[in-house]
């Protein structure tokens, strides 16, 4: 289960079908800020074995996920450059909780989130994209996003009783919902 408590609005496909290219050039600015954060967590809490061998392996998947995308951008001819992010991610992060392990606990579960909304738009992209080369990349990703989001759930475990862990699970996920429903202008991966 993925935790969210709204769905893409109609709307996103209307904006990204027509702007593939920005949603690809995008897509990979997402892919390294996903390996960055969890190389950030890696970084915090180091003394986590298990948390530390997940974010190692994260890491791994996120970056051969950004090569894969620089791979489909390089063959289409489409020159990647610097984006200016979305609202989303810095939104979500603005929840975040400054004392531990809180912090902790609030930092796994919005990366948690954002996997989740990757892997719910990547089904959508799987299913309503006629380039099929993009409808079947996106369908080959969308496994890993739904197993990213599962372990930073539970890692999140780790820091605070699964009751609390669920309870700020379910406010930020209404948070997300909120952030995802009024949405952007700009076509992104998380607008």
């Amino acid at each position: 289960m993925l935790n969210l408590h709204a769905p893409t609005p109609g709307r996103w496909l209307d904006q990204v079908t027509p702007r593939l290219d920005l949603l690809l050039i995008d897509h990979a600015h997402c892919e390294k800020k996903a390996a960055g954060v969890a190389m950030n967590l890696l970084f915090a809490y180091v003394e986590h074995a298990d948390l530390t061998r997940a974010m190692t392996e994260i890491v791994q998947e996120e970056l051969d996920h950004f090569h894969q995308v620089r791979a489909i951008l390089d063959r289409r001819g489409i020159r990647f450059y610097k984006l200016p992010p979305s609202q989303y991610g810095p939104k979500l992060h603005e929840l975040v909780s400054k004392d531990e392990p809180r912090r902790a606990v609030d930092r796994l579960l919005v990366a948690g989130l954002i996997e989740a909304r990757s892997c719910e738009r990547f089904g959508l992209l799987r299913d309503f994209l006629a380039d099929r080369e993009l409808a079947d990349f996106y369908g080959s990703l969308f496994e890993s996003e739904a197993r990213h989001h599962s372990t930073y759930v539970r890692l999140a475990k780790e820091f605070l009783p699964e009751a609390d862990v669920r309870s700020r699970l379910a406010e930020l996920a209404a948070a997300e919902a909120a952030i995802i429903t009024a949405g952007e202008d700009q076509p992104r991966m998380h607008s």
